[in-house]
């Protein structure tokens, strides 16, 4: 077995990115953390810091806008992950450069983590969001860097809790809002699974220049298939409120964020059918638990049995 490569993750604090940052510890990747120093000095960031340093994570201070530093540093490492968040994800274009000038790199994962952004049908704002992950996307295709691209669909933490329900902090007990009609098919993944997937990808020929789709069969569920699993776990029939496609656009347009960004994603998912409605072609795409069988992933099944 060749040495692992050594990762730097960009936006390793953030909400993916840290699942990121433990899992390249983890499977014993020399791991760097690129900071901003008010970062570091963050109250609220403190705990993910100090876990960054316990797992022998390497702190390297700079920041996205500082080109000298940002190519310095990418100099010491073989594979970059960008976690950067919603509003940084245009200001990839300066990771691009760095990349570019460093010379040295031998794979760059761009802050992706959601729908594949070239086979989405969304509606604003998701649309503009979708567009900006995928002007990156050809960026770097014509820059010629070595990239993977992780359409890891929906973070079961972040979903999951609250089944969709707008507001709640805890899965329904009495009725159920359900988009659409609640059949298309959506993907719910544990964002330490994603971790691990994104990291197993990083040395692997397989999916160099190809889309990582994490879309394990036992993810893989409608709403309505999501609904009478929970039901079935506790005991009891919801009511269900079914919001046809016109209703949820109007919503969306009389949403303000970030909750018009939430339900345009929701109606590409749920009422598009945009995590499932196209087959994974070996031209552009592999999926992650055909690739790496051996990840014990956390089924929605497991993850719904600790909400009971």
């Amino acid at each position: 077995m060749s040495e692992k490569s050594k990762i730097l993750i960009i936006g390793g604090t953030g909400y993916i990115g840290k699942f990121i940052v433990a899992a390249s510890a983890r499977l014993g990747h020399p791991t760097f953390a690129l900071v901003r120093e008010s970062t570091v000095s963050n109250p609220s960031k403190s705990e993910i810091i100090e876990s960054f340093k316990s797992s022998g994570v390497t702190l390297v201070y700079g920041d996205l806008y500082d080109h000298e530093s940002l190519v310095k540093v990418i100099k010491q490492v073989d594979v970059v992950i960008s976690t950067v968040g919603h509003t940084q994800l245009p200001d990839q274009v300066k990771i691009i450069a760095a990349i570019k000038e460093a010379g040295n790199v031998k794979r760059f994962f761009p802050s992706e983590f959601g729908n594949d952004v070239d086979r989405v049908h969304a509606v604003e704002p998701a649309k503009t969001a979708f567009g900006f992950k995928a002007q990156i996307r050809r960026t770097i295709e014509a820059e010629g860097i070595p990239y993977t691209y992780v359409s890891s669909n929906f973070f079961a933490g972040f979903f999951l809790p609250s089944l969709g329900q707008p507001g709640a902090t805890a899965p329904p007990r009495d009725k159920v809002i359900i988009l659409g009609d609640g059949n298309p098919k959506a993907v719910f993944n544990k964002e330490d699974d994603i971790g691990t997937f994104t990291i197993k990808a990083a040395d692997d020929p397989r999916t160099l220049n190809k889309i990582l789709y994490i879309r394990p069969p036992q993810n893989t569920y409608s709403f309505n298939d999501l609904v009478s699993l929970w039901e079935k776990k506790i005991g009891k029939t919801l009511e269900k409120v079914y919001v046809p496609e016109e209703q949820v656009l109007k919503n969306i347009q009389e949403a303000s964020i970030p909750q018009n960004v939430i339900l345009s994603i929701g109606h590409s998912v749920f009422i598009k059918g945009d995590h499932t409605n196209f087959e994974i072609e070996p031209s552009f795409g592999v999926e992650a638990s055909e690739l790496y069988p051996d990840v014990k992933y956390t089924t929605v099944d497991e993850f719904l049995q600790q909400l009971v």
